[in-house]
């Protein structure tokens, strides 16, 4: 018996340095190697404790405050870590005390950035705040009116609406910590919805995701946001439809972080 793999034509050519999917994991007899059995044992372990941890949130707000923008916290109606992952329709939801805090900040708005801990709490402790540094930088250049940032814990990517609903912003973004998965549990998502309101389908939402060490770097993934926000402003649409409309837009090149929408 051995471990070794399979060698053919392609010998040469070492798949696993190209990704981090598990390709060519070799064999023993008819399972798998010791190596890469103890390898997935130990990547199911941490996807299931990125998944079960909590947010740092302070740490989160530490990181942040000095932004000056406001911080408002809140959770939705999954009580706890338990409830949040059996039930995912209470973590779309706001709960009352949460909608109470949001009411003195509402105003007209252009911008409101939701950080949600979503299904991994691990990839918001390591990459919330420096994604939202850059996207506050980028848009705040662009002279458009941010909201007081929103922490949401126990949420889900819908909970934005209620809440830009509530504040009065006419563009949402949702940075979510995204399901982990064997190969990456610290892997961000982010939702930017036009006109987000209770009830808006998933397909006027547009998605940027696995922005991670290793993934999408933070820099492209807030080119992408700031791409997607401007067109959203001048179209007025968001999610499926903004695919087609930005056609129009002569000057819309990769290099402002096109290809996040045209993917």
């Amino acid at each position: 018996m051995t471990d070794e793999l399979d060698r053919g034509p392609t010998a040469s050519l070492d798949l696993r340095e190209m990704t981090q999917a598990r390709v060519l994991l070799g064999r023993f007899g008819a399972g798998l190697p010791t190596r890469a059995a103890q390898s997935f044992l130990l990547d199911h372990a941490r996807a299931r404790q990125a998944v079960w941890s909590e947010v740092d949130w302070g740490l989160v707000r530490d990181g942040l405050i000095d932004l000056e923008l406001g911080i408002v916290e809140v959770e939705s109606q999954a009580g706890d870590r338990a409830t949040y992952v059996r039930r995912p329709d209470l973590g779309r939801k706001l709960s009352l005390q949460a909608a109470d805090r949001l009411t003195g900040a509402r105003s007209d708005y252009d911008i409101l950035i939701v950080v949600a801990d979503g299904l991994s709490a691990r990839a918001i402790d390591t990459n919330a705040i420096p994604l939202v540094r850059a996207v506050v930088g980028l848009l705040s250049a662009r002279r458009l009116s941010i909201a007081p940032l929103v922490l949401a814990s126990q949420a889900r990517v819908a909970l934005g609406d209620p809440i830009a609903e509530i504040v009065g912003a006419r563009i949402s973004i949702v940075i979510i910590g995204e399901r982990p998965g064997l190969s990456a549990a610290d892997s961000v998502g982010i939702y930017v919805t036009c006109s987000p309101r209770p009830g808006t389908p998933d397909s006027r939402r547009n998605c940027i995701s696995n922005i991670r060490d290793g993934g999408l770097t933070i820099g492209h993934a807030a080119d992408g946001v700031a791409s997607l926000v401007e067109h959203m402003l001048k179209t007025g649409i968001s999610g499926v439809g903004l695919k087609d409309a930005s056609w129009d837009f002569c000057a819309f090149d990769s290099s402002s972080g096109a290809s996040a929408l045209m993917e």
